[in-house]
């Protein structure tokens, strides 16, 4: 079927560039494009949702990360308690 688009200069660009790169037809990949873009509007073929894996990070149990600022203030006393016994 024959139709008529006003397709942006980049999308353009990279159609071309697809078709001279894979040795297709430049309708062969609008037409496969649009097949691949319609496949993935469909509402049952959403992406699987992102699942981040969670690794322990070495602090104590007892460590309250909720008060996360003080945690961070007594690290750093201690390591200015460090520095100056190294200084003796």
């Amino acid at each position: 079927m024959r139709t008529t688009l006003t397709i942006d200069e980049r999308v353009m660009e990279r159609l071309r560039k697809v078709a001279s790169q894979s040795r297709l037809s430049f309708k062969e990949v609008v037409n496969r494009a649009l097949w691949h873009g319609l496949e993935r509007m469909q509402p049952g073929s959403a992406p699987r949702p992102f699942r981040c894996r969670t690794y322990p990070m070495g602090f104590p149990p007892a460590s309250n990360l909720d008060k996360a600022l003080q945690l961070a203030g007594a690290l750093e006393d201690e390591e200015v308690v460090q520095k100056l016994r190294m200084r003796k």
